[in-house]
C-alpha cells in the first residue's frame, strides 16, 4: 500500500525518504464490520485527533492480551500494533492437518482477523517457532541466532515508533514457555537499542532511530501461586479492561472474546464476558508511569511544530457531526487536509503526519458515503494471461463527489484506465473496466518469508522493506482520486476477486499470480520399509485452462525410476491428471530427496499450488515444492488392516500405507454398530478423544475389540482446562482412554535428541518384529514427546522413558499392556511429527505398535 503514500504527497512535490516510506508500508486493515456508520465516523474522528501510539510485544500467535489491545485502538484511540515474534509454526492443529509453513499461515491470517476485531495492527520478525521449549538458553542459544531476532525487534521498533511498549511477559522462568521469555529478554534489550545509532546501522537507510517514551509489563497471572506474586508487586498501575464503551455496544473485554476466538486452529474460542477485568501493569524502563500508560505523553497534533490548530479544528469538527447527516462533517475535514499535507511534507522525518492524511481521506470518504473497490473477474491467473479488471465509484450521502481518475499499481506495464472526471450519481455506482494482460515474468504470489530457504529458525525476505509484514501487499491495488468539497482525496484499495457462497454469503479472496499447472506431490516423506518397486503416482492438474506438457522425477544416486518421463494434456481448469512411475529402491539404506518436474512452454515448473481454504479466514495460496524425502529403510509391519479414528487432522494414516498397511476412517457408525474384528489394529488420531464425541460413547467397544485380539493405540490428546501449571479436572473427555485409568498431564519433552531409554528391556515392543535401538531414535524433530500421563494404573507396563535435561524421568510417554487376548498401548510421542517427516526410526517403532497383538 505504499502507492497510497505515494500519492499522498503528489501536490508538495517533495520525495518520500526510503525510511518514511518503510514506516508507511503497511496501513491497518479497517475495523471488524460490525463496526459502521456512526459509530465508525466517531472511532476515526477520535483517532485522527489522537497522534499516540503503543506496540504490544510476545511470542506467539495467541500471546497478545486482545482486551488490552481494544481498549487501546479504541477506547484511547491510539495506534495500536502488536509483534509476534512468529507466526506460530510449532503449534498443534485444531482445524485440519496442516503444520510447519502451513500452519504458519493459517495462524498469520487469524491474527489478523482478530486484529480487523480490536482493532490493532499486526507485525512480525523472521523467527520460526520451533515448538514448545522450556527454556530461553535453548531458544536464544541453540535455536534462534539472537542478534538477528533483536535486530527484527529493533526494526520493528524503529519503524512502528511507539511511544509506550507493553511486554506480555516478565522475561523470566515464570513465562514458562522458552519462547515467552525470549521475547521479553530481546524487547528489553530492543527498547534502549532501537534508539542506538551504533545498533543495526545498517538499518537506518529505511528507519530513523527511536526511544520509546517507557517500557511496561502487563503483568499477568495464569494460576493461584502466580496470582499471590502478582499480588505483593508494589506500585502497579490498574487498568479495568472490562468497561462498557457505550459507543461500540460492547465492553472491551467483549470485545476481546471475539478477538480471541479467531484463533480457531489453537481451539482458543472464549467467552465474551461482562464486567469487569482488572489488569495490572508497571514501569520496567523509562518515565514511570503511576496514574495513566500515556502519562506526560503529548498525544495531540501540537506534538508537530504548527499543528497546534488542527487539534482545535478536529475536536470542533467532531463536536458538530450529526449522525443523521455525516456528510455535514466533510467540509471542516476537506478545510484540515491541506494543513496536515503540509505538516506532511514538512516533515518528511516523522511519518505521522503522511499516515493521518490517509487516515483523513478515509474518514472524509466515509463521511461522504463514499465507496471505492477494484474487483477481478477471476482469482487466479498465471504469468502471460489476462483478467478483467473492474473499477467501481459509488457516492451515497447526498454531497457533491467528482471522480477525477484511477490508476492500477503493483505490476509493471498495467494499462491506464480510462476515467473521465465525473459528479457521481446519488447511490448510482459508476463503473470501468481494464483487461489487465499479467507479464510473462511476474513472479508467483508466494507469501514473501517462504520465497527464500529458510536459515535453521529464521525466514530470510528478500528486502527490509519485507521485513515484518503480515502478508503480502496485493498484486494489483487501484487508486481513485475524489474531489469532494473542494478538496482531492486519494482512496487506495486491493484487488480482489467478489463472490458468493451459497453458505457463507459474500466473500473476496485475493488475486494470486499461479504457474500453469500444479505438481500435486510432496510434503509426507516417501518411505520404503524393504527392497521392492512400488508405483508412485504424481497428480498433475491445470490452475488454468489449457495446458500440456511433460513430467519426470528426480532421485538419488541408486534408485531406478521408469519410465524416464510422461506426458500430459489437460483441456480445462482444474482438470487433473495422474502419472504414474515405477520407483525402485537400492538394496542398503537410503535418504534423500525425490522432486517431481513438469515442463510446459519451457518452464519448469517444480511446485503444488496448495489453497488454504477456511470459512474464518480469506483464502491463502502458496507454492510448496513439489518434493518428499525419499527413505529406504527396514522395517517390518504385521498389521495388514488397520482402522484409524481420525482426530484433530494428521498425516498418520498416509505413513501408514506405506509400511503396507490397508487404512480405513472410521465413522461414528462405524464405532456404534460396525465390524471391528477385521481391523489387525487401531489407531485413534491426535486429539481424537478431545474433538470426536462417538469416540467418546463408545469408548467400551473398542476395549472389547481389544480384548478379543486387537491392538489398540491411542495417540496423545489434550487435558481439559487451562495452560500448563492449571489442575487438570478430575473430569474430563479423558476419562476413558485406557481400559486402566490413565491420568493425561501436560509435561511434555521439548528436547528433540534428548536420550531415550528402555526401563523394561524385555518387553516385547522393544524386539519385534523389529529390534529397537537407541539409534532409532536419532534424526528427531521439534520434540519427543507431549502431554503426557501423570498417573497410571501398575497393570500399565512403560515401554520408553525420556525427559529434559535437569527434570525427573518421564515413565509414561508410552504405556503398554496385554488385555485379554489383544494388547492396549497409549503413546504421547509425537508421531504425528516424526512419522510424515520420515524419520526411520520412528517407522520402526510404530510398525511394533501396530504389531503388538500378534506378537504376544
Amino acid at each position: 500500500m505504499t502507492s497510497a503514500v505515494k500519492l499522498a504527497f503528489t501536490s508538495s512535490r517533495r520525495p518520500l525518504a526510503l525510511w518514511a516510506i518503510a514506516a508507511l508500508a503497511t496501513l491497518p486493515l479497517p475495523a471488524q464490520r460490525s463496526v459502521a456508520g456512526e459509530a465508525k465516523i466517531r472511532l476515526m474522528l477520535d483517532q485522527l485527533n489522537n497522534l499516540g501510539s503503543v506496540m504490544m510485544i510476545a511470542a506467539h500467535p495467541d500471546d497478545e492480551n486482545t482486551a488490552l489491545l481494544a481498549y487501546l485502538a479504541k477506547g484511547r484511540h491510539v495506534r495500536t500494533a502488536y509483534l509476534s515474534l512468529t507466526r506460530g509454526e510449532g503449534g498443534q492443529n485444531l482445524i485440519g492437518s496442516e503444520q510447519g509453513d502451513e500452519l504458519g499461515i493459517i495462524r498469520t491470517q487469524e491474527l489478523l482477523a482478530a486484529r480487523r476485531i480490536d482493532g490493532a495492527e499486526q507485525y512480525f520478525t523472521r523467527a520460526i517457532d520451533f515448538g514448545f521449549t522450556k527454556t530461553a538458553s535453548e531458544t536464544l542459544g541453540t535455536k534462534w541466532p539472537r542478534e538477528k531476532v533483536l535486530g527484527d525487534v529493533v526494526w520493528a521498533i524503529r519503524r512502528f515508533r511507539p511511544d509506550v511498549i507493553i511486554l506480555r511477559f516478565s522475561g523470566t522462568p515464570r513465562d514458562g514457555h522458552g519462547q515467552h521469555q525470549a521475547s521479553a529478554i530481546l524487547s528489553k534489550e530492543a527498547f534502549t537499542a532501537a534508539a542506538d545509532p551504533s545498533k543495526f546501522p545498517e538499518q537506518l537507510r529505511y528507519v530513523k532511530t527511536w526511544q520509546a517514551q517507557r517500557l511496561m509489563t502487563n503483568l499477568a497471572a495464569f494460576n493461584p501461586a502466580a496470582e499471590k506474586e502478582l499480588e505483593a508487586i508494589p506500585d502497579k498501575l490498574a487498568i479495568d479492561l472490562g468497561a462498557y464503551d457505550p459507543e461500540l455496544g460492547f465492553s472491551y473485554n467483549e470485545i476481546a472474546g471475539m478477538s480471541r476466538s479467531q484463533h480457531r486452529s489453537q481451539s482458543m474460542g472464549t467467552a465474551e464476558r461482562k464486567g469487569a477485568l482488572v489488569n495490572y501493569f508497571v514501569t520496567d524502563k523509562g518515565d514511570k508511569a503511576t496514574k495513566d500508560i500515556f502519562q506526560d505523553i503529548n498525544l495531540t497534533w501540537s506534538r508537530l511544530p504548527g499543528g497546534g490548530q488542527i487539534t482545535n479544528e478536529l475536536t470542533a469538527a467532531a463536536a458538530a457531526f450529526a449522525p443523521a447527516h455525516p456528510e455535514a462533517l466533510v467540509p471542516a475535514l476537506a478545510k484540515i487536509r491541506p494543513q496536515i499535507a503540509a505538516l506532511a511534507a514538512g516533515n518528511v522525518d516523522n511519518p505521522i503526519a503522511a499516515r493521518k492524511l490517509i487516515e483523513l481521506d478515509e474518514t472524509i470518504a466515509l463521511a461522504a458515503g463514499i465507496a471505492a473497490e477494484a474487483q477481478s473477474d477471476k482469482f487466479a491467473i498465471t504469468p502471460g494471461g489476462t483478467i478483467k479488471v473492474t473499477l467501481t465509484a459509488l457516492a451515497r450521502n447526498p454531497t457533491d463527489v467528482t471522480i477525477l481518475g484511477a490508476t492500477l499499481t503493483g505490476i509493471d506495464g498495467v494499462p491506464p484506465v480510462s476515467v473521465a472526471s465525473a459528479l457521481l450519481k446519488l447511490n448510482q455506482p459508476s463503473q470501468y473496466q481494464v483487461n489487465v494482460k499479467i507479464p510473462q515474468t511476474q513472479p508467483y504470489s508466494q507469501p514473501r518469508w517462504l520465497q527464500l530457504p529458510k536459515d535453521a529458525a529464521m525466514y530470510q525476505v528478500k528486502g527490509p522493506l519485507d521485513l515484518g509484514n503480515a502478508e503480502n501487499p496485493a498484486t494489483l491495488s487501484a487508486e481513485f482520486r475524489f474531489k469532494v468539497a473542494g478538496t482531492e482525496i486519494t482512496l487506495s484499495r486491493p484487488l480482489e476477486h467478489r463472490y458468493v457462497d451459497r453458505v457463507y454469503g459474500e466473500l473476496t479472496r485475493p488475486l494470486a499470480i499461479v504457474p500453469p499447472v500444479s505438481v500435486d506431490f510432496g510434503g509426507t516423506a516417501l518411505v520404503f520399509p524393504d527392497n521392492k518397486s512400488r508405483s508412485v503416482e504424481i497428480p498433475v492438474r491445470s490452475n488454468l485452462g489449457k495446458s500440456s506438457g511433460d513430467l519426470h522425477l528426480e532421485a538419488p544416486t541408486g534408485w531406478k525410476i521408469e519410465p524416464a518421463t510422461r506426458h500430459f494434456e489437460l483441456t480445462a481448469t482444474d482438470e487433473q491428471t495422474v502419472l504414474a512411475f515405477t520407483l525402485t529402491p537400492p538394496n542398503g539404506e537410503s535418504d534423500g530427496t525425490l522432486r517431481a518436474v513438469a515442463r510446459v512452454n519451457n518452464t519448469d515448473i517444480a511446485t503444488s499450488t496448495r489453497v488454504i481454504d477456511y470459512p474464518h479466514i480469506p483464502a491463502q495460496t502458496l507454492f510448496p515444492p513439489s518434493e518428499a524425502r525419499l527413505v529406504r529403510t527396514e522395517v517390518k509391519n504385521l498389521a495388514h488392516n488397520v482402522g484409524y479414528i481420525n482426530g484433530a487432522g494428521d498425516e498418520v494414516p498416509d505413513a501408514l500405507r506405506q509400511l503396507g498397511s490397508e487404512v480405513t476412517f472410521l465413522s461414528a457408525q462405524d464405532l456404534a454398530r460396525g465390524d471391528l474384528s477385521k481391523f489387525d489394529a487401531i489407531v485413534t488420531g491426535v486429539r481424537a478423544f478431545n474433538t470426536r464425541p462417538d469416540l467418546r460413547v463408545n469408548y467400551q467397544r473398542l476395549f472389547k475389540y481389544a480384548e478379543d485380539g486387537g491392538t489398540l493405540v491411542v495417540q496423545y490428546n489434550t487435558p481439559d482446562g487451562g495452560p500448563p501449571g492449571t489442575p487438570v479436572p478430575e473430569t474430563s473427555t479423558l476419562a476413558h482412554i485406557g481400559p486402566y485409568p490413565i491420568k493425561t498431564g501436560r509435561d511434555r519433552v521439548t528436547i528433540e535428541e534428548a536420550p531415550v531409554t528402555f526401563p523394561n528391556p524385555n518387553v516385547i515392543l522393544l524386539h519385534y518384529p523389529n529390534e529397537i535401538t537407541p539409534r532409532d531414535f536419532e534424526g528427531w524433530v521439534q520434540e519427543r514427546s507431549l502431554n503426557l500421563p501423570s498417573e497410571w494404573d501398575p497393570r500399565y507396563i512403560s515401554v520408553l522413558e525420556s525427559h529434559d535435561p535437569g527434570e525427573k524421568p518421564q515413565l509414561g510417554g508410552e504405556l503398554y499392556t496385554r488385555y485379554g487376548k489383544g494388547a492396549y498401548i497409549s503413546t504421547s510421542y509425537d508421531w504425528f511429527r516424526e512419522l510424515p517427516a520420515g524419520v526411520p526410526g520412528a517407522y520402526r517403532l510404530f510398525a511394533n505398535l501396530l504389531s503388538a497383538a500378534k506378537v504376544q
